[in-house]
Order: structure tokens, then C-alpha cells, then sequence
């Protein structure tokens, strides 16, 4: 038979472990994923709900970045390719092909695109790249795996504050 314990001594538990995982020096988990060519890492905090890429509605007289919207559970979300906005030919959507609902956390209903999700991995298994310089506000430390693979951070509240990111429209000059 299971042991049994008191409501009090459970709540005293509880409040034990999290006043230690509070002022524990644990980082959060660092979402892998690929836009393109490049590999991204985004707290896991901020990447928001990661779902398959549903089918999208173009819309027109925009930049090639802004691949459309989605309907997501009757909520329309503006989808942002990643590897486009970054520079690449905009890759095509496969099975593969994810969305982050990156925006949901703060109120806004964006979402970024990406080739691929690649799961969690542990910031302490990278090592910064200190030649590495970029001049963007949304994107952070570069940084190298144990296959000296670079991987770049991506950070979400500079991004979504970015003013080339809040115009989508297309340059008809």
C-alpha cells in the first residue's frame, strides 16, 4: 500500500523544492531548431506552443518573408518564415516544416516559421563563439555544439519589436 502523508507535510514538501528550484543556477531549456541553412536555439519559455505547419493563406502585396496566415484552433496567426526573413530563398513547407507560436506570450498572435524543430538541448553543451558578430537586436550569443556546428540565438521580445518584422508590406517603389 502506497505511503500515506499529510496534507501539511506534502504542502511543506512542495514549497520546500520550489523555493530551491527558484534559487537554484539552473538555465532553461533551449529549444534546436532550422530556418533554412542556419540552426536557431530559443528559450524554451519563448518559443510557445511548436505545432506542424497547417496550410496558409497567401496574402498578397506582401514581402516574401510574410508566408501568409494561419488558422490556428479559429485564431488567425501572421506566419513569418525565418530563413526568409533572414536572407534565404524561402524554403518550401514539408512534413518537417513547424510553427512557434513565438508571439501568444505577449499578446500578439505571430508565429515563425522554421524548416525544422530538433527537440531540447542543455545551454551547457555549447561553448560561445567569440568571432562571431551580428549586428540585429534579436539575435543573440553565437554559439558551437561539440561538432563545432553554430548555432545562433534567437532572441523573441527584440524580434517582435523589430521594425522590419512589423512591416510586412511589400516595397511597390
Amino acid at each position: 500500500m502506497a505511503k500515506r502523508i499529510s496534507l501539511r507535510e506534502f504542502q511543506q514538501d512542495l514549497t520546500k523544492r520550489l523555493a530551491e528550484m527558484s534559487t537554484s543556477n539552473r538555465r532553461s531549456a533551449l529549444l534546436a531548431v532550422t530556418a533554412g541553412s542556419e540552426n536557431w536555439l530559443v528559450e524554451l519559455s519563448d518559443a510557445g506552443e511548436i505545432i506542424a505547419a497547417p496550410s496558409l493563406s497567401e496574402v498578397p502585396l506582401t514581402r516574401n518573408w510574410f508566408r501568409g496566415l494561419a488558422n490556428v484552433r479559429g485564431n488567425l496567426f501572421s506566419v513569418v518564415d525565418l530563413a526568409a526573413f533572414c536572407g534565404e530563398t524561402p524554403p518550401p513547407l514539408t512534413n518537417d516544416s513547424r510553427m512557434m507560436l513565438i508571439g501568444a506570450k505577449h499578446g500578439l498572435h505571430t508565429a515563425l516559421l522554421v524548416s525544422r524543430a530538433l527537440g531540447l538541448r542543455n545551454p551547457d553543451d555549447f561553448d560561445v563563439d567569440e568571432s562571431f558578430t551580428d549586428t540585429r537586436p534579436w539575435i543573440g550569443a553565437a554559439l558551437r555544439d561539440n561538432q563545432n556546428r553554430l548555432w545562433k540565438r534567437l532572441i523573441v521580445r527584440p524580434l517582435l519589436a523589430d521594425p522590419r518584422f512589423l512591416d510586412a508590406s511589400a516595397d511597390l517603389r
